[in-house]
């Protein structure tokens, strides 16, 4: 029986490398040990078949962004089983994405909808630093009466509505049915949805953010994410 070893090891013997550059081919996630993917350096192999594919590259790896539908009482977590089966990005999935992409558009833990993980530092800088003029989409279930002229303010440019001290950016609200509302509105601050319906006279049931910026949450599965495509942009 063959005694253990880290995978780099065996891998930089085979390849006749360096370690590092055999951490950067199993990382790249190039490496497969039994037919199957394994991207971390230290994992422990001994008589596995372990396989480089034709096209690995020691070249840096892009960093990428995920697109996670979040369900309505949860935290927004990501896990390698709950990538979408129609993702069309055709990235490699890795570990590595997971535990390196960081959470950038948070929602409430009542919320649903479209939440932006990231590890390529140019897509969070234009998530917070742009984030007072990007618009989200948010549909939101409420009940009760609005109050007469209520919606007609909410459009308003001059609505006077402050929050936590602030004065609101202006919203366009409009009705998708009896009762549910569609609000886009830039600068959005947690809380400040739930805090427009109440001063109208509603009270929110649901709500579920459907669009950040230019990306929209289409057509993804609530529970599910995918990566970002190359085309997509903020």
């Amino acid at each position: 029986m063959t005694e253990p070893v880290r995978l780099a090891k065996r891998l930089a013997e085979m390849l006749s490398c360096s370690r590092r550059e055999a951490e950067q081919y199993i990382e790249g996630g190039w490496v497969t040990v039994d037919g199957v993917v394994v991207d971390e350096p230290q994992f422990r192999v001994s008589s596995q078949v372990i396989e480089v594919a034709k096209d690995a590259s020691l070249l840096a790896l892009t960093p990428v962004t995920l697109l996670l539908h979040k369900p309505a009482g949860h935290e927004a977590d990501l896990s390698l089983a709950t990538r979408s089966p129609d993702d069309r990005s055709g990235i490699r999935q890795l570990k590595k994405h997971l535990s390196a992409a960081e959470l950038v558009t948070p929602l409430a833990i009542a919320a649903s909808g479209l939440v932006v993980f990231s590890e390529d530092w140019r897509v969070q800088r234009k998530l917070r630093e742009d984030a007072a003029v990007m618009e989200h989409e948010v549909i939101v279930e409420v009940s009760g009466d609005i109050k007469p002229g209520g919606l007609e303010r909410l459009n308003r440019v001059d609505h006077g509505f402050t929050f936590n001290g602030v004065l609101l950016s202006p919203a366009k609200v409009s009705w998708q049915s009896e009762t549910r509302l569609r609000f886009a509105l830039k600068g959005e601050r947690p809380g400040q949805v739930a805090y427009f319906c109440e001063s109208v006279g509603l009270r929110v049931e649901g709500m579920k953010r459907i669009r950040i910026g230019r990306v929209p949450l289409g057509q993804l599965p609530i529970g599910q994410w995918r990566y970002l495509l190359p085309h997509e942009r903020f």
